[in-house]
């Protein structure tokens, strides 16, 4: 009897074998904080921050509660009449295109209706992770959506080979339908092996370990779930396997693969594949995060990182069984921002590669601040200073402003461009402008580069 009353228990309760090591405090306290920067109504709801509460280990059932209900409202208001038509798919969504997953690029443009692949796919995936359940109507409809978006982000970018959005949210898409339980066409599957294949994953500016590792979820997800073939996965696993095997083969001296923003993204696929205890680059990596978790200062990046410090991958999402939850998470509100006594000198350096631009460096000045500034800081002094030639815009999203244009030069999804942030000599920030905080001296690169 208590062997069967175990083994009921593990079933319903997935192992947390993967979690970070004795560092239980840390990564309760980086929850606590992601939660207190929930409660802010001034921020925009997040379905990746909703994700990284409903997988930690401890809760504030309430809190997630609210946060929940501010995402429905925020969805509902901004698919509007999609939600309501959603019976009739062959009409056009009435929503705007987003850079990328985790942040919503709003576009003037009336070129083309863009699929929200990403952002609609972790939506779907945090109401996967609701408990209990929402009423299935709405999500059966978003599912419909979802389908519709993966075959116009595909069929609208055909001639090109690639998505319309990126290879990211596409296989967010397919790993969101997967979660649900939702099977999709071979085809659809086949355009992220073929791109696994070839290795199309990577951008101009570098590799991409974190579409890699949605690529590997979505893949190890569809043969965890039984959704194809025999022969089907058995490509996925194979598929799998060689996505592991040069994340291990390119894991970097620092720990990290790819960068630190990346990493929690490849160790979700360790994992999902069950091989985090067995495999030492999935030790180092972990080793490498928790000596760094003061990186992960905004809500984005937290949400980020806490799913694999709770030894969780998002495709725990579809094994989550509503039951008593732990209720002992206490927020911890964000502490205000300390004014900095004195001054700082920040180069901004403004680069375009040819042949778009004739002039490679197109600005390269000193900029005075003051100490403490966020890097929107210095790009609006860079604006006052003689003679005046700087000029920059920015678009909201969820995790604060995005950098669109700068000079004038517009960043634009339909070209497959965008306004990296770099330090020099070539380190990503990974970072919103809001959010960074330079140091003095420090030089700031802003470069147009495509994905």
């Amino acid at each position: 009897m208590w062997l069967l009353l175990i083994l009921l228990q593990a079933a319903v309760l997935p192992a947390q074998l993967c979690e970070a090591p004795g560092e239980v405090a840390a990564v309760q306290a980086l929850s606590a904080r992601l939660l207190g920067l929930s409660a802010d109504p001034a921020r925009d709801p997040d379905p990746s921050v909703y994700l990284a509460l409903r997988l930690g280990t401890d809760h504030d059932l309430r809190g997630e509660e609210r946060y929940l209900a501010r995402l429905q409202d925020a969805f509902q208001h901004r698919y509007g009449r999609s939600l309501q038509a959603a019976s009739r798919p062959h009409s056009a969504p009435h929503s705007h295109p987003q850079r990328d997953a985790a942040a919503t690029q709003h576009s003037t443009s009336a070129e083309v209706e863009w699929p929200e692949t990403g952002r609609l796919a972790l939506y779907l995936l945090g109401l996967r992770a609701t408990c209990p359940p929402p009423e299935p109507g709405p999500q059966r409809s978003l599912v419909t959506w979802l389908k519709y978006y993966l075959e116009e982000d595909w069929a609208g970018s055909r001639r090109h080979g690639h998505p319309l959005t990126s290879y990211y949210q596409y296989s967010l898409g397919v790993l969101a339908l997967c979660v649900h339980r939702k099977r999709v066409r071979e085809e659809v599957i086949r355009r992220l092996l073929v791109a696994e294949h070839h290795g199309r994953f990577g951008h101009t500016s570098g590799s991409a370990v974190d579409t890699e590792a949605v690529a590997a979820l979505a893949f190890a997800c569809l043969q965890r779930e039984r959704l194809v073939g025999a022969r089907l996965s058995a490509e996925l696993g194979a598929a799998t396997r060689a996505v592991r095997r040069r994340m291990v083969e390119a894991q970097g001296q620092d720990g990290f693969f790819g960068n630190i923003y990346s990493t929690p993204w490849a160790m979700q696929v360790f994992i999902a594949t069950d091989t985090c205890r067995t495999q030492p680059a999935y030790s180092r990596a972990m080793a490498a995060l928790l000596g760094h978790l003061d990186a992960f200062s905004t809500a984005a990046t937290m949400a980020q990182v806490l799913p694999v410090l709770h030894g969780r991958s998002y495709l725990d999402i579809a094994s989550m069984r509503c039951q008593e939850e732990l209720d002992t998470l206490s927020p911890i509100s964000p502490e205000p921002l300390t004014e900095m006594p004195g001054n700082m000198t920040v180069r901004l350096v403004v680069e375009c590669p040819k042949p778009s631009c004739p002039q490679h460096r197109l600005y390269d000045q000193p900029v005075p601040v003051s100490a403490g500034a966020s890097l929107l800081d210095v790009l609006r002094a860079a604006t006052t200073q003689e003679p005046h030639d700087f000029t920059f815009d920015t678009q909201d999203t969820p995790q604060g402003p995005f950098l669109s244009s700068v000079l004038g030069l517009e960043a634009r999804q339909q070209k497959r461009n965008y306004w990296q942030l770099l330090t020099a000599p070539s380190t990503s920030l990974q970072m919103g402008i809001a959010d960074y905080r330079p140091r003095d001296g420090e030089t700031l690169i802003l470069r147009l580069s495509e994905w």
